[in-house]
This record gives C-alpha cells, sequence and structure tokens, in this order.
C-alpha cells in the first residue's frame, strides 16, 4: 500500500455495511447534545424567577414546571446517550471483529513469499494489537467526538442569540487554546506511528525468544537475549512517553481555557449587569455554557489523540490487507481429481531472485506408483522443487505437470488435495489426536484411523495417554519428536491420497526411532507416487529411481545399485555418511 490510508476511509472502505447504525448513533449523539444545549436556557428563566421573587413572591408553580421540562430534557439526552453508547459499542466491536476475520482470510490468501520476507510477530501483533487498540479507539472517541462537536457548535449559537457580547468572550478565550492545542496534535502523529511499530518489534522479538528459548539458553544468550529487549523496549516506552506526554498536556491546556473562561465571563458579565444591559440569569446561563463549551473542547482534544492511536493501528491494518494476494493461477477453472499419479518437470527454472536461479533446467518424470527420491548437499533445491510442485512459488520458466495437466491450469486447492505430505516439523494442533489424525476431514470412519495407527505402530502409544484418542494434545502431554512424526505418517495413512510427500522426514530422529518410522513410511508409501527428499541416504536404498541434485541441477540419476556402481557424487556421499556413522 503506497498511501497512507486514515481512519474515515479505512471505515468507508471496510465499515460500510455499519453506516446505518452508525449514522443512526450520530443522530442520537446530535440530540442529547442538543437537550444539554437547551438545559441553560430553561436554568437562566428561574434564576430570573426567584431573583425577581426577591422583591415580591415567588411563582413557584411557574418555577416547578420548568423545572419538570428540565427533568424530561435531561432524561431524554440520558437516554439518547445511551443507545449512542449501545451502538458504537455495537458497530467498534463488530467492525474489529470483521478487520480480524479479513486478516485471518488474508493470511491464508497471501503467497508463501510474503512470510519469507515479514516477520512473524509483526503480523501477529497487527491481529492483536494494532486492532484492539484501533478498536477501543473507535468506541470510546468517535461517539465521544461527534457529541462533543454538536455541544460546540450548538453552545456557539446558543451563546451568540443570548448575549453576543459574552459569547465573543467565551469563544475567544477558547480559540487561543485551541490553536495551541491543534499544532501539539499535529507534533503528536508521528510518535503515535512509532509507538505501534516499536510495539510490533517488542512482540516479534518477544516471540521468537520464547519460542527459541530453549536455544537461548543452550548457546549461553540470555544476556545478549536480554539487551537486545531492553533496547526494543527502551525505543517503546520513549515513542509511548512522548505521544502520551504530549496529548496528556492537552487536559491541563483545556482546564485553563475553561478557567480562563470562567473569569472572562464573570468580569464581563458583572460589568454588563453593573450597566443593566443584562440580567443576572444571563450570567448564570453563560457560565454554565462556558462550562458546557470547554468539557466538549477537552474532550474533542482527548477523542483526537486516541484517535491518532487508532490511525497508526488501522493503518498497519490496512497495510496487510492491502497486500498483494496470491494471483499466480487465479485464471485457472480446471480442477485436478482422481489422478493416476504421474509427475513430470519439463525444463523447470526458478530463483526466488529471478537474477539468481536456484533451478536451472530441471527435467524428471515421476511414473505412478514409483518411489523417487531427490538427494544432494544443501541448498541444492531439494525442498523447492516441492514447494513449485505445490503451487507455493510461480515458476520462472518450464511446466510442471500431473497426469499430463499442467498444474497453472488447474486450481491449487485441487492440486494439494491430491498429496499427503510428511515433513521435518511434525506439526500437531491443540485438539485430540483423533482430530489430529483426521485433520480436516472429520466425515472419516474413527475405525480407519486407528487401523492407521496401528499400520504404523503409534496405537499402543495413543492408548496409554490419559483419555485415549480423545487426549487433547497440549502443553500438559508429552511426545517425543519420533512419536510426533509417527502421527503425521498416521494422518498421512488416514488421508491415503494418490501421491506423497516425504520431506525430511528422519533427521530429527535416532537410528532405533528412524527404523520404526522407516517400515512405517514403506508402509506409507505402498502402491503411491512418492517423492522422498532425504539427507540420509540408508533411508532411500529401496526408493525406484535417486536423483541427485546439485547446485539446482541434476548430476545423477538411477537406483541405488546403480549409483553406487558409477562410484561417483552419490557414492562418495552414500560412503562418507556410512564412515561417519561406524566411526
Amino acid at each position: 500500500m503506497k498511501k497512507k490510508t486514515g481512519i474515515l476511509a479505512g471505515i468507508r472502505k471496510y465499515g460500510h455495511s455499519y453506516f446505518p447504525q452508525l449514522i443512526i448513533a450520530i443522530v442520537l449523539a446530535a440530540l442529547g447534545s442538543i437537550t444539554t444545549i437547551i438545559g441553560p436556557n430553561q436554568l437562566s428563566k428561574i434564576t430570573n424567577l426567584i431573583a425577581k421573587g426577591l422583591r415580591g413572591s415567588v411563582d413557584v408553580n411557574h418555577v416547578m414546571k420548568i423545572v419538570i421540562i428540565l427533568a424530561i430534557i435531561y432524561g431524554a439526552g440520558a437516554l439518547m446517550s445511551y443507545g449512542q453508547g449501545f451502538l458504537m459499542a455495537n458497530v467498534s466491536q463488530n467492525f474489529t471483529r470483521d478487520l480480524r476475520a479479513k486478516i485471518s482470510q488474508k493470511i491464508n490468501h497471501l503467497p508463501i513469499s510474503y512470510y519469507d520476507k515479514h516477520d512473524e510477530g509483526d503480523t501477529l501483533s497487527r491481529v492483536t494489537n494494532d486492532l484492539d487498540t484501533f478498536g477501543q479507539a473507535l468506541n470510546q472517541s468517535l461517539g465521544t467526538l461527534i457529541s462533543s462537536v454538536v455541544l460546540i457548535v450548538g453552545t456557539i449559537v446558543m451563546m451568540s442569540v443570548t448575549n453576543w457580547i459574552l459569547s465573543l468572550t467565551a469563544i475567544v478565550s477558547a480559540v487561543i487554546g485551541m490553536i495551541g492545542t491543534i499544532l501539539l496534535m499535529q507534533h503528536s502523529q508521528k510518535y503515535f506511528n512509532q509507538q505501534q511499530n516499536n510495539l510490533a518489534a517488542v512482540s516479534g522479538y518477544v516471540e521468537e525468544t520464547y519460542t527459541g528459548h530453549q536455544v537461548v539458553k543452550t548457546y549461553n544468550n540470555t544476556e545478549n537475549a536480554r539487551k537486545e529487549f531492553s533496547n526494543r523496549n527502551e525505543k517503546l516506552a520513549t515513542s509511548v512517553w512522548k505521544s502520551q506526554f504530549i496529548s496528556g498536556i492537552m487536559q491541563p491546556l483545556m482546564n485553563f481555557i475553561g478557567n480562563f473562561g470562567y473569569v472572562a465571563v464573570s468580569v464581563v458579565g458583572a460589568l454588563l449587569v453593573l450597566n443593566n444591559t443584562i440580567s443576572i440569569g444571563v450570567v448564570v446561563a453563560f457560565m454554565v455554557y462556558v462550562r458546557i463549551f470547554t468539557q466538549p473542547l477537552s474532550q474533542v482534544t482527548q477523542a483526537f489523540a486516541s484517535l491518532q492511536s487508532a490511525q497508526a493501528g488501522l493503518y498497519r491494518v490496512l497495510e496487510f490487507l492491502e497486500e498483494p494476494e496470491d494471483t499466480d493461477n487465479d485464471h485457472a477453472t480446471n480442477e485436478l481429481t482422481d489422478t493416476g499419479g504421474r509427475i513430470e518437470f519439463d525444463h523447470v527454472s526458478f530463483g526466488y531472485q529471478k537474477d539468481t536461479p536456484i533451478i536451472k533446467d530441471f527435467n524428471a518424470v515421476v511414473e505412478p506408483g514409483q518411489k523417487v527420491a531427490i538427494v544432494g548437499p544443501t541448498g541444492s533445491g531439494k525442498t523447492t522443487l516441492i514447494s513449485l510442485l505445490m503451487g507455493f512459488y510461480p515458476l520462472n520458466s518450464g511446466a510442471i505437470k500431473i497426469d499430463g495437466q499442467d498444474i497453472r491450469t488447474v486450481t491449487k486447492e485441487s492440486i494439494r488435495e491430491q498429496f499427503d505430505m510428511v515433513l521435518q516439523d511434525a506439526w500437531l494442533f491443540e485438539d485430540t489426536v483423533m482430530n489430529n489424525l483426521k485433520y480436516n476431514h472429520p466425515e472419516i470412519d474413527d475405525r480407519r484411523v486407528i487401523e492407521a495407527a496401528q499400520a504404523v505402530g503409534i496405537d499402543h502409544f495413543i492408548r496409554t495417554l490419559p483419555q485415549g484418542y480423545n487426549t487433547v494434545l497440549d502443553d500438559s502431554v508429552t511426545l517425543s519428536v519420533g512419536q510426533k512424526q509417527l502421527m503425521t505418517i498416521a494422518r498421512a495413512l488416514v488421508r491415503n491420497r494418490p501421491m506423497l510427500i516425504l520431506d525430511e522426514a528422519t533427521s530429527s530422529v535416532d537410528t532405533r526411532t528412524e527404523e520404526q518410522l522407516q517400515k512405517a513410511m514403506d508402509i506409507l508409501t505402498k502402491g503411491r507416487t512418492s517423492l522422498v527428499i532425504a539427507h540420509r541416504l540408508s533411508t532411500i536404498k529401496n526408493a525406484d529411481k535417486i536423483i541427485v541434485l546439485k547446485d539446482g541441477q541434476i548430476l545423477e540419476t538411477g537406483n541405488h545399485d546403480e549409483l553406487m556402481s558409477q562410484n561417483g557424487f552419490y557414492a562418495n556421499l552414500y560412503n562418507s555418511q556410512f564412515e561417519s556413522l561406524t566411526a
């Protein structure tokens, strides 16, 4: 997003469905403020009646009639203010909820490349801190701003009608203070922007450090982590202090304006009463008008200060919502269904930066039911090939075909529906074991899940958990890396898609667990087209074909025995691993 979007523009774009409620709230706020403005006029009449009664008799009935009218006016105003508050709370919270939902949807539509370039903590801060700041400010400040503006305008009108001299006295004293307030508000906006950015930086660092806390401890980096946090925390505290200090000056300034207005009106009013220009009731009314006039001025400054925080938070939210989405094959309408499992890489080239290719003119064919291993040194492009196959990144050139169909002509959802994946990081969610194994497919029969767990050898362990398959996998349940990996293998076996990807599935486990995982994976790959990425070459000796990658290009191809007989790169790699294991 190149241009900064303001609060009103953001509300207009994303909150138009709430405009009817917002308009009603504005009307109620205006009417409630009008009832407040009418009050002093009635109070002036009461004062004049009592002052007149001091020289004779007080017309009690007339006074009571005015008091009843005042009670009705203020009662109606209170009800309208309550209605306005209720509607504004409803609008602000529902609008914030909708923005949070849009962010959630946006997360699923952004290209993987976005997450390669942006910090996770910064994204989370937009969902939590920035949205909360915006929602609270919208709820607390917008209604106040509307009613305060109506009060200011209405009070000026009523004061001018009542007496233009006293009106001019009150307005001039207020304008002097407002000029200074406006200058302060303009100067403080940059500090509110810094506050939200620094808050995101602190949140992101805390999330990162907490996630890697064990590494921080192991490498004795606690002191450096503390210093880095202190540095970021100090920047946040400085920006918060500056923004809050400048906005905090506004309240004392408005109090001064109010007190100055009282003094000015009292002095000028006393002179006018002595000259018999106005009655004492007008002075009393004006004292109330000055209070009504200066109070909303103070509320306006506070509301603007709060809305400055909201603007900074909303800008970061809108910046995220307006990020370019993954539109690589939006034009694709075909669905990939009932695939046989033939995969073809046809002159595929790719680089995360176009001038730095990682995959160079890659050609390979995986026949249905084949188990093909992709091996090579770190950075050779193995995992990148899988990412291209799954449609995470657009190709620079060439084509990838499944059963003869170019993957750019079919929807990404249908491509991914044809694959099961077991990755190096075994992702399990805070849910029951059963729901984890059925992930996104609740219609699968429980018996099928249990059979899959038995097949990979994890059923016995699951039944030792407190509630068996209904145990919720949260922080209270400790699972080893191997147990987590066996569960992800069982999950893939439950789905039983025609094609399978195993990406370093055994790299994080010990040798004995690797043997158990290998048996489970042999069951998993049986009868399915399988692509296996492995650093441990002992796990892919039974592959139908092994593709050796180096610097994004195919160096060697063949099965284990063929490649060993060539005594080339693969043989050297295998022998070096074998020697390291027997050393």
